[in-house]
């Protein structure tokens, strides 16, 4: 058995020492019909698409990033609400619902007796509170101006960043039942 496994290296190896050889007349062969042959036309280069052109237009526009006094006094003009001199109370003590977001008030119902209208609001603690016009809620200082059937105005005011204030409008409107 060790004979044949000597045999078959020695043949293995008489065969790879034959397959090797200085010859290259083939390779040589190759190259000489590679240099004779006409050379292939070089594909023309593809055509360059220009891109298009932007032209930016919102250099006129208010910098978000700018804190600019002139900016913020632009900002404060009589359409966007703003009243000089005039702000909330903050002297006067606040009510229980200036303690929540007027988003997270809902309107549930109304109550009207005699003629005047209560309105119904579920603060998000669950508790349902009656509110009368004249009222306040929310943390912007927004007071109850009107009270519907279907919702409730609300008049806020919101800080401009200078020291005044401006006048904003919000609504409640009644809570569809799920």
């Amino acid at each position: 058995m060790k004979n044949m496994i000597k045999i078959s290296l020695i043949m293995f190896l008489v065969s790879i020492l034959a397959s090797c050889n200085n010859s290259m007349n083939d390779l040589d062969k190759y190259f000489e019909e590679a240099k004779k042959a006409p050379p292939r036309p070089i594909d023309p280069l593809p055509e360059i698409n220009s891109p298009e052109i932007f032209v930016y237009e919102a250099q006129e526009l208010r910098d978000p990033f700018s804190n600019d006094l002139e900016i913020l006094e632009e900002h404060n003009t009589e359409e966007n609400n703003f009243v000089e001199g005039e702000g909330p109370d903050l002297s006067r003590r606040k009510e229980l619902l200036e303690n929540f977001p007027l988003d997270s008030l809902y309107m549930v119902g109304t109550y009207s007796q005699e003629g005047s209208y209560w309105g119904l609001i579920e603060d998000p603690e669950g508790v349902i509170h009656r509110v009368s016009m004249g009222q306040y809620m929310g943390q912007n200082y927004g007071e109850i101006v009107m009270i519907n059937e279907d919702q409730i105005d609300v008049s806020e005011w919101i800080p401009d960043g200078l020291g005044g204030w401006i006048k904003r409008e919000a609504s409640i409107a009644l809570r569809e039942e799920e």
